[in-house]
């Protein structure tokens, strides 16, 4: 069945604030709908609501916390993984039977991502477990060069022949050490060397983020301010009246909330080829000029794209709608931090794929005898929806995304753009502890949260303003201008945490 949106809505805000035909009642023409009618019409005074909500904010307020700052941009660390764990090659050939070249750290990080192979924390003597193609060997290590080579000497075997030799093929980890009596840190000749690596320090990345200055602004002439319309108006942002203007005026003020929250969801910095930039006078261009320095700033898309998790489901349609693809996920979600409990901002289509898959769980549901909860009656209205479930050690609560799901945001890109849509998010519940450079401490925070530019003399969280000559007078232009600004950007701490559904 084919479903044909409806048409001739006026879902589109003018570039001016006119009473235009096309946005209000005209009484002022000849037709069947003007003045020259024998009978007044019968006005119905309110507003009709077709839209339902239109506000998209939320999100952020759900998972996340606002706190302000001073600087041009924030600076925070991320702790580093407790146990060496790398990536490489293996080669039986050597000065012993068997060596491991490191080629990455176990996430895949190369040296531009901070990691040095050559800079490995493994020792000797330590006591290693070295796995490819199927084959586990322990070992002990015997040289390590100042280099990302490993020389090792197996326990139960006398080389490593059977192992891959592909690059990143085999996996080193370290689970000990083993030394003889009296033994101090030394090579197998028993001298010691500076090969042999020095105590292990708490490694650490770094990462920040710069805010991004948003504006944007409404006006009324004051001939139009003092005009009475005939239609009574209600609005998200608390607006209401006859007075047309104040509908206008609050519309703007709810689109630049919304823009607030779709920035910091969707916000990307500028690569190395981008020509959007600063100018050496600081304002923002298009075109590559002299002076042009990066920018944008990091949204929570983008973050969980560079350093989390992506999933888009076993059949690449909706995410995450079978049990085989959520075990995919709980695996990863292993593999890091491991956090209990997860939050699911998902559409439509795949808030019902997730309802359906969990209703099949349950073998009483042939025929729709048990779906939804399952104690459904029959003279009771019969639950089809879930709001969470558990798997394996995990819990996850689904939500609907206003954001995906209507048809002026996201919602309608995704429809056009069916390959890189995006499903929903799964955010971890908590806080994380890191690092902040600002204060020089330890913090628990959530792993979102919004950082604003604020000081004693002025706050720029969400700064409003009102200039001209209508009411109080500040200037000569006979109009009202009401300014909208912030300045911003989002934290996504723990992005490895994050699942992004594609």
């Amino acid at each position: 069945m084919a479903i044909t949106a409806a048409g001739n809505l006026n879902s589109v805000a003018a570039p001016q604030q006119q009473t235009l035909a096309s946005n209000y009642i005209d009484f002022t023409s000849t037709g069947t709908s003007g003045w020259a009618q024998q009978y007044l019409p019968d006005l119905m005074e309110k507003e009709a609501e077709v839209f339902g909500p239109r506000t998209i904010s939320g999100f952020l307020s759900q998972v996340g916390a606002e706190e302000s700052m001073t600087a041009d941009q924030v600076i925070w660390s991320e702790q580093g993984r407790l146990h060496l764990s790398y990536k490489g090659t293996v080669a039986t050939a050597g000065d012993t039977n068997g060596t491991f070249t490191i080629i990455t750290d176990i996430d895949g990080n190369v040296a531009g991502d901070g990691f040095t192979p050559a800079s490995h924390g493994v020792r000797t003597n330590d006591v290693v477990l070295i796995a490819s193609a199927g084959i586990v060997t322990r070992c002990l290590v015997v040289e390590t060069p100042a280099s990302a080579v490993i020389s090792v000497e197996p326990y139960d075997k006398a080389d490593l022949t059977g192992h891959a030799t592909t690059a990143s093929g085999s996996t080193l980890l370290v689970i000990g050490s083993e030394y003889g009596k009296g033994q101090s840190y030394t090579d197998e000749t028993g001298t010691y060397k500076t090969e042999s690596r020095g105590a292990n320090t708490p490694t650490f990345k770094q990462y920040n983020n710069k805010p991004i200055i948003m504006k944007d602004y409404y006006e009324i002439s004051g001939s139009d301010a003092s005009q009475i319309g005939w239609v009574e108006v209600s609005g998200e942002d608390g607006q209401n009246g006859y007075l047309w203007y104040l509908k206008a005026e609050g519309d703007t003020r709810s689109r630049f909330t919304d823009y607030l929250e779709m920035s910091m969801l969707e916000a990307e910095k500028t690569v190395a080829t981008s020509e959007i930039g600063f100018g050496a006078d600081g304002q923002i261009r298009g075109s590559a000029q002299a002076g042009l320095n990066g920018a944008g700033s990091e949204g929570l898309f983008a973050a969980i794209e560079d350093r989390g998790n992506l999933t888009s489901g076993v059949t690449g349609v909706n995410a995450a709608t079978d049990l085989a693809e959520f075990d995919a996920i709980l695996a990863e979600f292993d593999n890091q931090g491991a956090i209990e409990e997860n939050m699911m901002f998902v559409n439509r289509a795949t808030s019902l794929a997730m309802d359906d898959m969990l209703a099949s769980m349950n073998s009483y549901g042939a025929g729709g005898t048990s779906y939804g909860v399952f104690d459904n009656e029959e003279d009771m209205a019969l639950n089809l929806g879930f709001s969470g479930f558990r798997r394996g050690s995990y819990d996850f609560y689904k939500s609907d995304m206003r954001y995906l799901n209507d048809k002026a945001t996201r919602g309608g890109i995704n429809s056009v753009a069916t390959s890189a849509a995006i499903r929903g998010v799964i955010v971890p519940a908590g806080v994380s502890t890191v690092y902040d450079q600002s204060l020089g401490k330890n913090l628990k925070r959530p792993f979102l949260h919004v950082r604003y530019r604020s000081s004693q003399t002025d706050n720029r969280k969400l700064k409003t303003w009102v200039t001209g000559a209508v009411g109080a007078t500040t200037s000569a232009l006979d109009a009202m201008q009401v300014h909208y600004l912030s300045e911003r950007c989002l934290v996504t701490q723990g992005a490895n945490n994050f699942m992004l559904m594609k």
